[in-house]
């Protein structure tokens, strides 16, 4: 399943692409004996082990996995797929460099300083850095980041509660004033940005991508996402800069060497959409040097080839069901529950949760490769993922029991429940397609509903391509009910950006007072102090847990398969960490 994500630093969110693995409608395994033994998922690496010497002009040829063209919107400020994240990170980045736990450093195109108080981070830019047109990244173009990201016409995702926090933030995005206060230019290189309070999210999900301000000049904000400037010749300053684009289909990168850390290490990378179907298939062949996503279900044929090395981490994100219960109010930017969703009693919404084995489906279709989520913080986040919290382990008979209590009993004894007026209550379900198994594994989760006496249908009788899925999520589609998804969460732990009330990726519509009041202490100035934060998302997750706006269903292992002739490949957060570093040591692919 292909995720959606939310990214300040990494991206995981708008949607990995891990596909859904062999999965019948009655949840047996399609393979037997060793093929169906659980991986040594503690065996795989995070580095290439290649050490040899490299090629000086090598060209990488990169498998972006997908059954579905990229979107197109190559920019940090717009995009949400994870196809087109898989684009972006070949050209652009953040001016912050991080450590592993994802925490801002000075390693960075820019570096910084907070203040005593805080509440005011200062970036300096490096001389060097520039934009692949050749003008500098400055200060200004942070500047205009902000301005574009916080302007009452911009449409994308990022406008979050961090952003709004920002002093002088609130009357901008009113349309109130004509600057943002809080964001101060000392010269072409420094910039600093103030916020209301100290913001515990700070050193970890501070917005620090720039937009090039003279290569979008002239261009309405509400434009700028369908602009040429954006979808056909999209500029950034990082290793690789964008040579040419078949939409949807390929791009073809040449080396940026006026790159600010220094010439990249190859002379450039043709990146083309392939096949869920043929990715392993390529690699054999030598015809792909890296499958950023591998499909879990070729790990077993993958792992065989003497030609590629497979690398694995725990992906910073989670797959869930979600409950459709309310619409986004565009005009006053908040998410609006209906009083009278289907979905209101939350005993139905738990039931649904204990109607689904997911244990099974990871043991036995992934072979560990994806294990049951408890929670929506993923455990590549250990400080603040809460292990005690159980989530929804498979219970039919407690599903049942929750059902009857509701209210939902077969009152015409045809095999379904109606609703508690006695009505008849029918569920569509929206899901993705991906792979083969797709369709199976969606089937298995009707089933299990079934089998608890709730009639669930597949919306349209089909599955939807990811673009289309997530634009009937977006527009709230009132055809939905309940939908398969997954999220990539991004490397900043504070979840507002796809929970808060404000939140355009909250796509069930939930809204909770006290999920509000917990989001902003976990970025209060209280949450400088570790314990309390981690107290405060542990009662986050105990109340997600307990409300099941949505149901975590699983975890995941990321693999990316490489050639042999790569080198200095590092995976962090269930990616590539930096492209720069990676190199060839031959002329040809190992086949």
């Amino acid at each position: 399943m292909k995720l959606k994500t939310y990214s300040k630093v990494l991206s995981a969110m708008a949607v990995s692409a891990l596909l859904l693995s062999a999965c019948s409608s009655g949840g047996d395994s399609k393979t037997n004996g060793k093929e169906n033994a659980k991986v040594d998922t503690s065996a795989f690496k995070t580095k290439s082990s290649n050490t040899k010497a490299d090629v000086s002009e090598g060209i990488f040829n990169y498998g972006l996995v997908s059954d579905t063209p990229f979107e197109g919107i190559l920019n940090r400020a717009f995009y949400e797929g994870q196809p087109d994240w898989e684009v972006l990170k070949f050209f652009d980045e953040s001016l912050l460099g991080y450590d592993d736990n994802f925490i801002y450093d000075q390693s960075g195109a820019a570096t910084y300083k907070l203040s005593n108080d805080n509440k005011t981070i200062t970036l300096k830019i490096k001389d060097n850095v520039k934009w692949h047109n050749g003008d500098p990244v400055t200060a200004e173009d942070l500047e205009y980041a902000y301005e574009v990201i916080g302007s009452p016409k911009y449409a994308g995702a990022r406008y979050d509660t961090q952003m709004s926090m920002v002093e002088g933030m609130a009357a901008y995005h009113a349309g109130k004033a004509k600057k943002i206060s809080g964001i101060k230019i000392t010269d072409p290189h420094t910039i600093s940005i103030t916020f209301t309070e100290a913001n515990a999210s700070m050193l970890t999900g501070l917005w620090a991508t720039p937009l090039p301000k003279k290569y979008l000049a002239g261009i309405p904000v509400d434009k700028i996402v369908s602009s040429d400037q954006i979808r056909k010749k999209p500029i950034g300053f990082g290793p690789y800069k964008v040579k040419s684009i078949v939409q949807g289909e390929s791009v073809t990168f040449e080396a940026n060497n006026d790159y600010w850390k220094g010439k990249p290490k190859m002379k450039g990378v043709v990146l083309r959409v392939v096949n869920p179907q043929i990715a392993t298939a390529s690699l054999q062949k030598g015809d792909l040097d890296a499958v950023g996503q591998l499909p879990v279900e070729q790990y077993d044929q993958a792992k065989k080839l003497k030609n590629v090395e497979i690398l694995g981490t725990v992906d910073l994100a989670y797959s869930y069901i979600g409950f459709k219960m309310g619409h986004y109010d565009a005009k006053k930017g908040v998410n609006v529950m209906d009083p009278n969703n289907k979905f209101k009693d939350k005993r139905l919404r738990q039931a649904m949760g204990f109607a689904l084995d997911n244990k099974t489906v990871g043991e036995k279709l992934f072979k560990g490769l994806r294990f049951p989520a408890t929670t929506v913080v993923p455990p590549s986040f250990p400080k603040y993922y809460d292990k005690d919290v159980k989530g929804f382990t498979y219970n039919k008979d407690k599903a049942k029991k929750l059902l009857d209590e509701a209210g939902y009993k077969d009152t015409n004894k045809d095999g379904f429940r109606e609703d508690p007026n006695g009505k008849e209550f029918k569920l569509n379900f929206a899901s993705m397609s991906g792979s083969d198994i797709s369709e199976p594994l969606a089937k298995f989760y009707i089933q299990s509903w079934k089998d608890v006496g709730l009639n669930v249908q597949l919306l349209d009788g089909r599955l939807h391509e990811f673009n289309s899925f997530y634009d009937k999520l977006k527009k709230d589609d009132p055809k939905v009910d309940i939908y398969s998804a997954a999220w990539g969460t991004g490397s900043d732990p504070d979840p507002s950006g796809i929970w808060a009330k404000e939140a355009p990726f909250n796509y069930t519509r939930w809204v909770n007072d006290e999920n509000d009041k917990l989001l902003k202490e976990g970025i209060s100035p209280k949450a400088f102090d570790e314990s309390y934060r981690t107290d405060v998302y542990n009662k986050w997750q105990e109340l997600i847990d307990e409300e099941a706006p949505v149901i975590p269903t699983l975890f995941r292992y990321t693999l990316a398969g490489f050639n042999k002739r790569v080198k200095g490949a590092k995976m962090l957060g269930g990616e590539v960490d930096d492209w720069y570093d990676v190199s060839v040591t031959s002329e040809s692919p190992e086949k």
